[in-house]
């Protein structure tokens, strides 16, 4: 396989169906042109949520209603929750009836046998002798199939309906009792697939011997695409996203403010996911950089723009900021301990207990007794972090603030005068500068500042290092 395109295609986007058409999967191809595209798809759009839990407020799904074990009528429930919205949204996209009674066929098919082992879980459960606590990772692994299994198999359906010789590449091991590695699971799905005829359209999810929930959380299918790039040695890697990949929110700074990053490389893709922006999964970006395989961005939304390309050796002509972003908030866990000057040992200790209670790391700061991390975690989490640390340091200070981070990035960003600029513009908007730093290599700066003045900050840091940069002549910015 050669001189093919794999390309992602995330919820909001598979909820848009029609557009989708128009636009991604036909977009005015016929014939030989529809082929030699690989598509893997996410589930519609609020469905994983009703699977698992939803993604933001946490309200109960079938999983964590199974979980919490309210009774046979609890994640009975939630199932038939499932199976009324896959099927609402087969009516809204299928014209013809045979092909809408198999895609509720298909639907009916797994819910009932999902159903059912469920069923045999929570009988043996309420024996009491029985600890089935081990195996509610599999549920959840099985329950987050289903949404990609769906929309997968409706999609190839519907392209079919159009004359597209498309097939349904189902990797979410559903009547496979073998454990196979990722790859080793998607290369015997791909291998019979000619793409110069056929279409295939497969599972974000992939049932295997690692667990991609276990693994990857709700980014997995973002790990199943870049190892079918790789694995296939794909020209070029596309994610079809419901927004461009801009230079800050337009929420905050304005729609006509805000610019499409037209090029960068994967280091400021790494520095996007390391802030929890989504541009791609830190260890998806990793497959597709070490293979030299480029990644595009593209809105689902705007047919006519070719998005932002991601390339592993990308550097801008011209030094400047490219991003304005951060985490609205953060946790300052700072650790004091007079006597640390020269003694080793106390990083580690923070690292293990941190990495123990799954506090994610963006950022940290040391000097001689004072080691200082910003962290995405709960309150909840730092408390936890902190008990623990005390009792192996009673002597130690250790406290934790809400801050919020606000970051400038870009692939150089070694423009003069970039640090002044950026605190006379936070001065000028009255926003306090609690910390900051600036990397070596050049690719970022880091400000951290008080919650409450996350947005001025963005929008202040916007204003005088991507708006005015762009009205500064060229041979000025590069002095």
């Amino acid at each position: 396989m050669n001189g093919h395109s794999v390309e992602k295609i995330g919820g909001t986007s598979m909820a848009a169906t029609a557009t989708l058409f128009d636009n991604v999967l036909i977009a005015g191809r016929k014939g030989a042109e529809l082929y030699n595209r690989i598509f893997v798809v996410s589930a519609y759009a609020g469905m994983t949520d009703l699977l698992l839990e939803h993604k933001k407020s946490g309200r109960a799904g079938v999983y964590a209603r199974f979980v919490a074990d309210e009774g046979t009528d609890g994640w009975r429930e939630a199932i038939e929750e499932v199976r009324a919205a896959m099927c609402a949204r087969n009516a809204e996209m299928f014209a013809r009836g045979e092909s809408r009674k198999q895609a509720d066929t298909f639907v009916d098919r797994r819910i009932d046998a999902v159903a059912a082992c469920l069923d045999d879980l929570a009988r043996l459960r309420s024996h009491g002798r029985f600890c089935v606590k081990e195996q509610l990772m599999t549920v959840r692994e099985l329950l987050a199939g289903l949404g990609e299994a769906h929309s997968a198999h409706s999609t190839a359906l519907l392209l079919n309906d159009r004359g597209v010789n498309a097939v349904f590449v189902d990797l979410t091991l559903w009547d496979q009792e073998d454990m196979a590695g990722l790859d080793e699971r998607i290369v015997a799905a791909m291998e019979p697939v000619d793409l110069a005829t056929t279409l295939p359209i497969v599972t974000g999810y992939a049932g295997c011997r690692e667990g991609m929930v276990r693994r990857y959380a709700r980014g997995y299918s973002e790990m199943t695409f870049s190892r079918i790039a790789v694995l296939t040695g794909a020209r070029e890697a596309i994610i079809h996203k419901e927004f461009h990949l801009s230079s800050a929110d337009p929420k905050l700074v304005g729609t006509d403010k805000a610019r499409k990053i037209g090029r960068t490389n994967y280091d400021v893709a790494d520095q996007l996911a390391n802030l929890g922006m989504e541009a791609i999964h830190p260890g998806a970006g990793r497959g597709l950089r070490q293979t030299n395989i480029p990644l595009r961005v593209r809105n689902t939304f705007d047919r006519e723009d070719g998005g932002t390309l991601i390339c592993g050796d990308y550097v801008s002509d011209t030094p400047r900021v490219e991003i304005v972003t951060g985490i609205r908030r953060a946790q300052a866990l700072q650790f004091f301990e007079q006597d640390m000057v020269g003694v080793k040992g106390y990083d580690a200790a923070i690292l293990e207990a941190l990495t123990r209670h799954g506090a994610w790391i963006v950022s940290k700061s040391s000097n001689a007794n004072t080691i200082t991390h910003y962290l995405s975690a709960e309150a909840a989490t730092m408390k936890r972090v902190i008990e623990d640390l005390q009792i192996r340091y009673p002597d130690a200070a250790i406290s934790a603030h809400p801050v919020a981070m606000v970051s400038v990035i870009g692939s150089d960003i070694s423009r003069p005068s970039l640090v002044a600029d950026a605190l006379r513009a936070l001065d000028d908007e009255g926003v306090g500068v609690i910390a900051m730093q600036h990397q070596i290599r050049n690719v970022d700066v880091q400000f951290i500042i008080d919650v409450a003045q996350y947005e001025a900050a963005v929008r202040a840091l916007h204003g005088a290092l991507v708006e005015c940069d762009e009205q500064r002549p060229q041979e000025q910015r590069a002095a």
